[in-house]
């Protein structure tokens, strides 16, 4: 379908339904500004037409914080902050992906193998998503598209997984005729990320990115996860969810969050398995002692936390099934607890001076005064928070934050009930 006809229909109305769904009433008139806006920039980029258009989410972890790496539970979401992106085949054999304010990257589909140097880099995610789709069947062609994010980088929402999700969600529905369900498109962003960028992280960000609204997902086999799709309405629940920019800086903290992972292998290695999911709690707790000389006291107490957090992410599933939203407060003040006590992904070791995330939780449960909600968010040590915010005091709390951290460092999100997405054809 060519651009002509997209901006008739969206001119016209058509794709109204479709963008009030994914953004919001009160989004509606900037989400039809922002998709002619793009495929302007198409026409400008490529000097012809678009075809479609797609768009994949952002994502926020509700619960399960570092659970997913251990083969644990999760609660996550979509969240209404995306990538946006026009696209059309083309006959030349070259995936070229042009982002706003980036230079076009150009990817040959002569050479869809790992490129030395080219590791955490855009191009090596185009490349892996490409290679793994062609890999299961998918008859992967050129391709253009034009694209334009406003998910925060560095915010905790994973601007890479909704990358990724959106990749696979193209040449899945101009090449493959939606045969992959969204799962599979998860599967394939991860791949892409662990073994063409070089990054060893679990699925839960590709997952929530690619079936959209809250998931609950088990990754006991992370090979076939189970994902349970729960309704949440935060807006019937009076509150509102924030992510907050601490103002720390991820940077030189790789070995902070390998040291998770080290310290926990550590504990598995002494009942010789490879992730705590597999090793039964009774058997932790029974051999106790010979664990903590074996691998140190915070490993032991950062397995408390996994064993802990995947009974809360499970008890949060059912109380949000169950419609018991101040339950699901509650778990989710634990959650934060645990993260702060047993996992320890609050402050950087030896950090005095500067403990923003630290400094953040502290401000914003002082804001909160007792009611709703705060945790850290994602990985932890830098990056953002999470709060639920009763929606009376939510000018307020917003405020409050950005007086302390600055301007735009608290980010009012809404749950999208939809992952990646061919808006277009959307039904």
């Amino acid at each position: 379908m060519g651009e002509t006809t997209l901006k008739t229909r969206l001119h016209q109305g058509e794709l109204d339904e479709c963008l009030e769904r994914l953004y919001g009433r009160a989004r509606l008139e900037a989400a039809g500004r922002r998709c002619g806006g793009v495929l302007e920039s198409f026409q400008k980029t490529f000097g012809r037409e678009a075809e479609s258009l797609f768009s994949a989410p952002g994502r926020t972890e509700l619960g399960g914080n570092h659970t997913d790496h251990q083969h644990g539970r999760v609660l996550a979401a979509g969240v209404d902050l995306d990538i946006l992106a026009a696209a059309a085949v083309n006959d030349n054999g070259v995936i070229r992906v042009q982002s706003e304010g980036y230079p076009l990257i150009e990817v040959s589909l002569d050479r869809l193998e790992p490129v030395p140097g080219e590791e955490n880099t855009t191009a090596a995610l185009i490349r892996g998503v490409a290679a793994r789709m062609r890999e299961l069947g998918c008859p992967v062609g050129g391709l253009d598209a034009c694209m334009v994010s406003d998910v925060p980088g560095g915010s905790g929402l994973s601007s890479s997984a909704a990358f990724e999700v959106l990749m696979g969600t193209m040449f899945n529905g101009l090449f493959w005729g939606g045969r992959a369900d969204p799962v599979e498109i998860a599967q394939i962003g991860q791949y892409a990320e662990n073994v063409f960028f070089g990054k060893p992280c679990g699925l839960m960000d590709q997952t929530a990115s690619s079936v959209g609204g809250v998931v609950a997902i088990d990754f006991a086999d992370p090979a076939a996860p189970v994902v349970e799709q729960i309704a949440l309405d935060l807006n019937a629940n009076g509150h509102a969810l924030c992510i907050i920019d601490s103002g720390a800086n991820h940077a030189d903290l790789t070995d902070e969050y390998a040291a998770v992972t080290r310290e926990l292998k550590a504990v598995c290695d002494c009942f010789g398995k490879e992730v705590l999911r597999q090793v039964p709690e009774e058997d932790f707790l029974a051999r106790l002692p010979q664990v903590r000389r074996a691998a140190g006291d915070r490993g032991v107490l950062r397995a408390f936390h996994i064993y802990a957090e995947n009974r809360r992410a499970a008890a949060e599933a059912r109380a949000l099934r169950d419609g018991d939203f101040e339950g699901f407060l509650r778990l989710v003040r634990e959650s934060g607890r645990s993260s702060a006590m047993y996992l320890q992904n609050i402050v950087p070791t030896g950090a005095v001076e500067c403990q923003e995330m630290m400094v953040t939780l502290a401000l914003a449960e002082r804001l909160l005064e007792g009611r709703g909600a705060v945790r850290v968010h994602g990985g932890g040590f830098a990056g953002t928070a999470q709060a639920f915010v009763p929606l009376e005091i939510l000018e307020k709390f917003r405020a409050g934050i950005e007086s302390v951290l600055g301007a735009g460092s608290c980010h009012v999100v809404t749950i999208r009930p939809v992952g990646g997405v061919r808006l277009d054809e959307m039904r």
